[in-house]
């Protein structure tokens, strides 16, 4: 059955590369090149190419899978004097100087690009640009008369539905979109998905095979469950709850260019990819990676490998459909809240929710500004930090490859600079939303002090700071992740370097403070630079408020989160003649018995451990 629903569509494959070859060969052109979407919605896949060396050709694609397809995919023009659909590449190649892209469409909807080019660098002409796109038309026409637009190789279906967002969509509380589980790879995840991948293997064999789900707003891919040949494998990193990097894996290259990746010679990647190092290490042969998409978005990749060489194609992935299916409706699941055990070894069932709990107002805001920022992130994660990766990665093959002149070479660089600077700038917008991974051990404050004023002495060297400290003796550790903290400490005293004039005053205290019957550590921080007013004391904290000209108003925002995230508290005084104080004040761990003491040594006595 499968066998000869191949047989149509093979052939009709073979009328495509026919049809496209000859186009290709008809063009005035010295170079040219078609990409085809083989689905709705999927990536451009080159079928015919003339004049451009293979590099080139991916290059191209890759562009245009990028930062110009936005501009193919506008609507053509209908009216008369307004601008040709044909898009000029900005980009060189050896083989041309010149880009012209033409978007294919067939009743109204992309399905392919022609692109040509020219060795000589000036403009195209109107009337080339008017031959293009007749060429275009004739291409499309040969196409539709070869009845290719079928649903086999044009414009397919979808690997995995887009389904519509719901009409109505309730607002996810604050703690459902910042603060999801620590590790997806729940034991009932993993049990079920050892279950599908199992299923998969009578389809298509395999040696080891593993599941990933994608977190775009963290920028990882983390391994949800196994099968097959995972004996070595559980004593290495690849287990459930590894999480792998977009630039470092071949899952992350799979979700970054939204399409299958085929690997038969694992030699050649295993020193890019570190899932593939450990599959070449065990002498594995071939290794099939296949994106899913959940909502119309990247939902993580389903990876084969086999000890067999050329053991998977490219038309395993749509073998494989079923099983996809079945896992995404699996991670759409909604979590089921589970049963606790009481001390008695009664089985408590979850309590149901109220009916209705009227929020006070001012927390339903807050929940509602930090779920959109959820969904903010979210959104830059997928839509722009992607393509900006993938812009930096052509300027540095372009620059890497030394066929620029002077001039260009400095204009291009000079763009990365500016992209690098983007990209952080996005970068610290993600990490305020994604939640913190802490790493929590006893710490000494002052010693964290210390740390993060080495980071800063030139700086309060060149401004003649004076810094006093006063730390108080016999202080408590407090348990605390140390670098996120000299995070807190850098921003603190970089943002009072910018309110201080030159030979200015910044005194440190710690001191230990009541706090019931236990004793918290304080940090006193306070400069005599200019008072922050009045009317933004009360917006400080939130989220993209800054007064500075080049700046993302994150830095006091993060340092809040941070401090709340150790059960602290943070604040702030300023005023005229009075400089500006933060206040930190972080819990100690309480010690056993400590709530039983009382002065003089009298009182009762904590009861014996057992």
């Amino acid at each position: 059955m499968g066998q000869a629903a191949e047989q149509p569509r093979a052939s009709k494959q073979t009328t495509l590369q026919r049809t496209l070859t000859e186009a290709l060969n008809d063009l005035g052109m010295d170079a040219a090149l078609v990409a085809i979407c083989e689905r709705v919605n999927g990536p451009l896949v080159a079928q015919g190419a003339r004049g451009f060396a293979p590099r080139e050709v991916q290059s191209i694609v890759r562009t245009l899978s990028g930062v110009e397809q936005s501009l193919l995919a506008a609507p053509a023009p209908v009216s008369e004097g307004e601008a040709l659909r044909a898009v000029r590449l900005r980009m060189i190649t050896p083989a041309a100087k010149a880009l012209l892209a033409l978007p294919l469409r067939h009743r109204q909807k992309l399905y392919g690009v022609l692109v040509v080019g020219r060795k000589e660098g000036a403009a195209f002409t109107k009337k080339e640009r008017t031959l293009l796109e007749g060429a275009g038309e004739s291409i499309t026409g040969s196409l539709e008369r070869a009845g290719l637009f079928d649903g086999t190789v044009l414009l397919s279906p979808p690997m995995v539905a887009q389904e519509p967002a719901p009409a109505q969509a309730a607002i996810p509380m604050a703690a459902e979109v910042l603060a999801p589980p620590s590790s997806y790879a729940t034991p009932a995840i993993q049990e079920r998905i050892t279950a599908l991948l199992n299923e998969a293997a009578a389809a298509t064999p395999f040696d080891r095979a593993w599941v990933t789900y994608y977190d775009p707003i963290a920028g990882i891919l983390e391994v949800l469950g196994l099968a097959g040949d995972v004996r070595g494998e559980q004593k290495k990193d690849l287990k459930p709850g590894h999480r792998l990097g977009l630039d470092t894996s071949a899952s992350g290259w799979a979700v970054r260019h939204r399409k299958t990746r085929l690997d038969n010679d694992l030699a050649s990647t295993q020193g890019r990819f570190l899932d593939h190092k450990h599959l070449y290490k065990e002498r594995f042969r071939s290794a099939l990676v296949v994106p899913f998409f959940v909502r119309g978005q990247v939902g993580g990749t389903l990876t084969l490998g086999s000890k067999t060489p050329l053991q998977y194609g490219l038309s395993d992935a749509r073998v494989l459909e079923p099983v996809i299916v079945k896992l995404v409706e699996l991670l759409q699941e909604p979590p089921v809240a589970q049963a606790t055990e009481t001390e008695s070894g009664e089985t408590m069932e979850p309590a149901a929710e109220p009916a209705a709990l009227a929020a006070p107002e001012p927390l339903i805001r807050k929940q509602e500004r930090q779920a959109a920022l959820g969904e903010f992130s979210a959104f830059l994660a997928t839509e722009i930090r992607e393509p900006l990766a993938s812009i930096r990665a052509q300027l540095e093959e372009v620059t890497g490859e030394g066929i620029l002149d002077f001039d260009p070479q400095t204009r291009v660089e000079n763009a990365m600079r500016d992209l690098i600077r983007v990209e952080a700038i996005l970068n610290e917008i993600l990490d305020f939303a994604k939640p913190l991974d802490l790493n929590r051990r006893l710490c000494r404050v002052p010693d964290i002090i210390e740390n993060t004023l080495t980071v800063v002495a030139t700086e309060l060297d060149m401004n003649r700071i004076r810094v006093t400290k006063d730390y108080a003796a016999n202080l408590s550790q407090v348990r605390c992740d140390d670098g996120k903290f000299q995070q807190v400490f850098l921003s603190i005293f970089k943002n009072s370097l910018e309110a201080m004039s030159p030979g200015g005053q910044l005194d440190i205290q710690v001191s230990p403070v009541k706090a019931g019957r236990a004793h918290d550590v304080q940090i006193l921080i306070k400069n005599d630079g200019v008072p922050i007013p009045t009317e933004h004391m009360g917006k400080i904290f939130e989220p993209f408020f800054t007064t500075k000209r080049a700046g993302t108003g994150l830095g006091l925002a993060t340092v809040k989160k941070i401090v709340e995230e150790h059960q602290g508290q943070i604040s702030i005084a300023s005023g005229p003649g009075q400089g500006t104080t933060v206040i930190i004040q972080l819990p100690t761990p309480v010690h056993r018995g400590a709530a039983y003491r009382r002065r003089g040594g009298r009182g009762r006595r904590p009861p014996r451990g057992r």
